[in-house]
């Protein structure tokens, strides 16, 4: 597999309102599960950092970092979906919508005693699979949690903490995601994944807008700096949900004065790269074992909303080798003075260790043509993750694991 880091321009580009649709992501249903969030005792916003001296080392107005790393005491932001979903899921069993069902009610004896037992499953690298498991355990609900193969030990324990049942599989993540569908289904337990196929639709859109609360906080945090809006978003796929909420409410407040979104994956995972790169709308699948230090996007199937709406309002598709988000890690561990640090693990860096390309190599002075970055340009990213494989993170920021020194 290349070293190369390899981005195409998306030729699948919709005027808005002629793409597909965003109204699972309109203000209205974002404040929705952010109000719902905020009933959380442990909830608070999460930083958006300034990095200035970074924009002006690089060469841009603006680079901002929304550091998910805070997020719940679980060092990622995958709770914010899981979370949401599950209390849209018990509202709908309960007959009741799920501005009834605050964090206290949800979680009071009396509801549990209306709901009975149930079992909550999912499949996870780690980060999604733990915030199940935490949903749960507030609940007083069980949950079964499998990981494909590779998985760490150390997230694997943080989920069993929590109280899941969890395992490492000896399968990949795709095929793992199927295992779990069928285990559920012969055991009538309640499947909880990002992921969207046919007629596995309503919770993949939960969990994405549950998602959205990120994207409210940091808009408000921008513009509480002085920032309208993002000129540019970089951010981080898997499966794309992620990706996918965060297009989908940026296009539905903007619409055609969007930001300029570049979706970036890992290239042992791209499988919307290579969507895009087939360029007939039709989503790609990638197999095998994806061995990539991105856990987090080690997915080779696409989730089909966040795919349809990426596809219609995206300006880019990246696809980054392991050693780019080892540089962003680093980058972001030991900032240029004056700018905050930032700890972040694999999946969360990407996006910072691209920049250090696209916005300063001569390789890459098409790419920002396309984009039109320039010194006016204010850049948000997210760091989805923070330390949650301690002994991986040493590795790369300490002892130099993935060195990107002369690419």
């Amino acid at each position: 597999m290349s070293d190369e880091i390899k981005w195409i321009q998306n030729n699948m580009l919709k005027t808005y309102g002629k793409g597909s649709s965003t109204k699972l992501f309109s203000k209205d249903e974002i404040e929705k599960a952010r109000r719902f969030h905020e009933t959380f005792p442990d909830y608070q916003p999460t930083p958006l950092r300034a990095l200035n001296r970074l924009a002006s080392n690089y060469g841009v107005k603006g680079i901002y970092v929304k550091d998910e790393s805070f997020r719940f005491g679980l060092n990622a932001f995958k709770a914010l979906g899981g979370s949401y979903a599950i209390g849209r899921y018990l509202a709908q069993r309960l007959h009741k919508d799920i501005s009834e069902l605050p964090y206290q009610v949800l979680t009071s004896p009396e509801v549990k005693e209306q709901l009975g037992d149930i079992t909550f499953a999912t499949t996870t690298d780690g980060n999604h699979g733990r915030g199940i498991a935490w949903t749960a355990r507030q609940l007083g609900q069980k949950s079964v949690v499998y990981m494909p193969k590779g998985s760490s030990q150390f997230r694997l324990d943080k989920i069993r903490e929590e109280g899941a049942e969890a395992s490492i599989t000896d399968l990949n993540y795709d095929d793992a995601v199927r295992m779990t569908a069928e285990e559920a289904e012969k055991n009538g337990w309640v499947v909880v994944q990002d992921t969207s196929w046919e007629g596995y639709e309503e919770i993949p859109s939960w969990i994405m807008q549950g998602y959205g609360t990120m994207s409210a906080e940091a808009l408000e945090e921008l513009n509480n700096l002085g920032v309208e809006k993002p000129t540019h978003i970089f951010v981080q796929a898997g499966v794309g949900a992620l990706a996918g909420s965060v297009q989908g409410y940026f296009a539905s407040l903007f619409q055609e004065d969007r930001p300029k979104t570049v979706v970036v994956e890992a290239n042992k995972a791209d499988c919307l790269y290579k969507s895009a790169l087939a360029g007939d709308g039709r989503p790609r699948v990638v197999g095998g074992d994806m061995s990539t230090i991105m856990a987090g996007l080690a997915c080779g199937e696409p989730n089909l909303i966040g795919w349809n709406i990426l596809r219609d309002y995206s300006q880019m598709f990246v696809s980054s080798p392991d050693w780019v988000a080892a540089r962003g890690m680093r980058v972001l561990a030991n900032p240029l003075l004056g700018d905050p640090r930032v700890i972040s693990g694999e999946s969360g860096a990407v996006t910072a260790g691209l920049l250090g390309s696209f916005l300063r190599d001569k390789a890459f002075k098409a790419a920002r043509e396309q984009l039109n970055i320039n010194d006016q340009s204010q850049i948000l990213i997210f760091n989805t993750e923070g330390n949650t494989d301690p002994y991986k993170y040493l590795s790369i920021v300490w002892d130099g694991e993935l060195p990107s020194t002369g690419r």
